[in-house]
C-alpha cells in the first residue's frame, strides 16, 4: 500500500473522530504518523479500523476506487433476502442518488437523479423538458442500490408510482427547504418532480459471515 492509501485511511479516521480510533485500538499519534508518512499498517490494524468505520479494507486503502462495479466474484454461499416495505422505505431515506426509468419518444430510458424522501414522497429536481421530467403524468420507477464490491453483497430497492410535476409555489418551497440532496450537475434545475410509491420492493444479497455495511449515513443537504 502506498502513500495515497495511507492518507485515505487517516482521512476516514479523522472524519469519524476519536471514538473510531479507540474502537480500532489505535492511538491518535499513530494515525497522525500514518497521515504524514508513507507507512504500511498491518492487516490486523486495517481490519480493526475497517470494522470501527463500518467499511472494508479495500475501501479504506482505495483498492476499489477505480474498479467498475460488478467485477467481483460471487461470495461463499450467498443468500438472497426479500426486503419488506418498511425496510425498503428506510433504505430509500438513507440515500440520495437513484435511477428513474421513464419513456422518452416511445422508448425506455433511465436517468440518474439526486432525490430526497419527504413525507414518504420521492422528490427530485430537473430541467423542464429534460429526460427525468418526462416521468411527469405517467407511472414511473425509481431504483436505488448499495454495493459492497469487497464481499460481493449489497441491496436494491425499487419504488413504482405515479409521477407529477410540482406547479404550486408553496409545495415547491417546502421541497426546497426540506430536501437533503441537490442536483450534482449544478444549479438551474428548478422543476420538481414527485413520485408517490404505490409499490415498494427490494432484495438484499448477503454473504454469511461477511460484515454488512450500514444502509447509509445521516441525511445531509448536499450541494455537490
Amino acid at each position: 500500500m502506498g502513500p495515497s492509501g495511507s492518507c485515505r485511511i487517516v482521512r476516514r479516521s479523522v472524519h469519524a473522530g476519536g471514538a473510531a480510533a479507540a474502537r480500532a485500538a489505535a492511538s491518535p499519534g499513530y494515525l497522525q504518523y500514518v497521515e504524514e508518512h508513507a507507512a504500511e499498517p498491518s492487516i490486523g490494524f486495517l481490519l480493526r479500523l475497517a470494522g470501527a468505520l463500518h467499511t472494508t479494507v479495500a475501501e479504506l486503502t482505495g483498492g476499489t476506487a477505480d474498479l467498475p462495479a460488478g467485477f467481483g466474484r460471487a461470495g461463499a454461499r450467498p443468500e438472497v433476502l426479500t426486503l419488506g416495505r418498511a425496510e425498503c422505505r428506510e433504505l430509500l431515506s438513507t440515500h440520495g442518488v437513484g435511477r428513474v426509468a421513464v419513456t422518452v419518444d416511445g422508448a425506455p430510458a433511465v436517468f440518474p437523479v439526486n432525490y430526497s424522501v419527504i413525507d414518504e414522497v420521492i422528490v427530485y429536481r430537473t430541467l423542464a423538458g429534460s429526460g427525468p421530467a418526462a416521468a411527469a403524468g405517467h407511472e414511473a420507477a425509481l431504483e436505488v442500490d448499495h454495493l459492497d464490491e469487497a464481499f460481493s453483497q449489497g441491496w436494491s430497492v425499487l419504488a413504482v408510482g405515479p409521477a407529477e410535476a410540482v406547479t404550486g409555489f408553496h409545495e415547491a418551497r417546502t421541497y426546497e427547504e426540506q430536501a437533503y440532496s441537490a442536483p450534482w450537475v449544478g444549479s438551474g434545475r428548478h422543476q420538481w418532480i414527485t413520485i408517490r410509491p404505490t409499490r415498494l420492493s427490494g432484495r438484499r444479497l448477503r454473504v454469511p459471515g461477511a460484515q454488512m455495511q450500514p444502509a447509509g449515513g445521516t441525511r445531509r443537504r448536499s450541494h455537490a
